[in-house]
């Protein structure tokens, strides 16, 4: 969510965190591997079928509204969060890292700039910060703009093996625009973080139109990848339903310097306009698809049930909205456990500095048989 945020504050102004490793970011594929059974008893068949590759429980998903900011200002209290939740999967939206490259050749989007002093300075800082606990536990994947803009990151714990790309088209080599994409392929599921487009204001023919198209492209992929459940999580820029926002008459009437779209279903507040909320219902509904924390929490909880907050000073102050997500196929919805807002308050507890706060889900254990991490 890009509008009425409270100010950012200016990258490099504040106190680098005391950590001291560095580490190499990790390759950005890995294949899926299954463990191996050498008995060779009567029960070989039985163990085998019993023995597949470890499947991750607990995901976290976060716009952190500039990851290195986050490092610098926040990192005490989040990784004191971090290792109280113990996530399987980090999920990381609007990181805002420009991707590596010298001015006029093509961007390494997997790998951060550091081709400038400043630029090498915040990677050593990021690249402290991730390589001591408890993120140290975990492999990454960033896919990032060419600016300081947009960007999405994944951790995952070591002991499990994702095939990872970074589009909708399933293809390791490309990414998305802006880096909006990270796919992770588990053995038995999918993991898809993004960083949807927001709507925007006005502009029909441009911003307006990039929401449509997005929203096309992923009711396309949900519809072609069926074949294994779906969790789709990130920043997902709508509010679905009326219980999903904290005052819903201001946000459908709201408006910018006075204008007002000519197509009815697009006026009101980014995220809460009648075409982006239909056109996720239909997503939803096509995909077989479930909001997973409307699904344990029916009713609106004006202290706990939003991601986003407002800006503390001004008109926006107190309102919030839901656009971070959890979103699953239904043949997972008996093995979700939990899924939570971490954040409350109009001061915004729990946020990190960032505008929207932390989303849990937490699945219970299949049938599989497998050594925890």
């Amino acid at each position: 969510m890009k509008r009425f945020f409270k100010p950012v504050e200016k990258e490099g102004s504040s106190k680098k965190p005391t950590i001291h490793s560095v580490k190499n970011g990790e390759e950005t594929t890995q294949t899926t591997t299954t463990a191996t059974v050498t008995d060779n008893s009567n029960n070989n068949s039985e163990d085998v079928s019993k023995k597949k590759q470890k499947e991750p429980t607990k995901f976290l998903t976060w716009n952190a509204n500039s990851f290195l900011l986050r490092v610098k200002n926040n990192w005490p209290e989040f990784t004191k969060f971090l290792q109280e939740s113990d996530p399987d999967v980090i999920a990381i939206q609007e990181v805002r890292l420009p991707a590596a490259g010298t001015k006029g050749n093509p961007k390494n989007p997997r790998e951060p700039k550091d081709d400038t002093s400043s630029s090498r300075e915040e990677k050593q800082i990021l690249m402290r910060a991730i390589s001591n606990s408890p993120l140290k536990d975990y492999n990454f994947w960033w896919s990032l703009s060419d600016t300081k803009y947009a960007g999405t990151g994944l951790f995952v714990k070591k002991c499990y093996n994702p095939k990872v790309s970074f589009s909708l088209d399933q293809t390791a080599s490309k990414h998305e625009p802006d880096g909006r994409v990270i796919l992770a392929e588990f053995e038995s599921f999918r993991l898809l973080n993004t960083y949807v487009p927001n709507n925007g204001w006005k502009d029909e023919e441009t911003a307006f139109q990039r929401r449509r198209k997005w929203d096309k492209r992923i009711l396309d992929f949900v519809l072609q990848t069926m074949d294994k459940p779906l969790i789709w999580c990130g920043d997902l820029n709508v509010s679905h339903e009326e219980t999903d926002v904290s005052h819903p008459d201001f946000f459908s009437s709201a408006k910018l310097n006075g204008y007002v779209p000519p197509n009815k279903e697009d006026c009101g507040q980014p995220g809460f306009t009648l075409s982006e909320r239909k056109r996720f219902g239909a997503i939803l509904k096509q995909g077989k698809l479930l909001d997973a924390y409307r699904i344990l929490h029916e009713d609106k909880d004006m202290e706990r049930g939003f991601s986003w907050s407002g800006n503390p000073v001004g008109k926006y102050r107190g309102k919030r909205m839901r656009i971070d997500y959890f979103i699953v196929s239904d043949t997972l919805k008996d093995r979700i456990v939990a899924c939570e807002m971490h954040g409350q308050g109009i001061e915004l507890q729990g946020f990190y500095g960032s505008d929207h706060c932390p989303v849990s889900l937490e699945l219970s254990e299949t049938d599989t048989i497998s050594d925890q991490c």
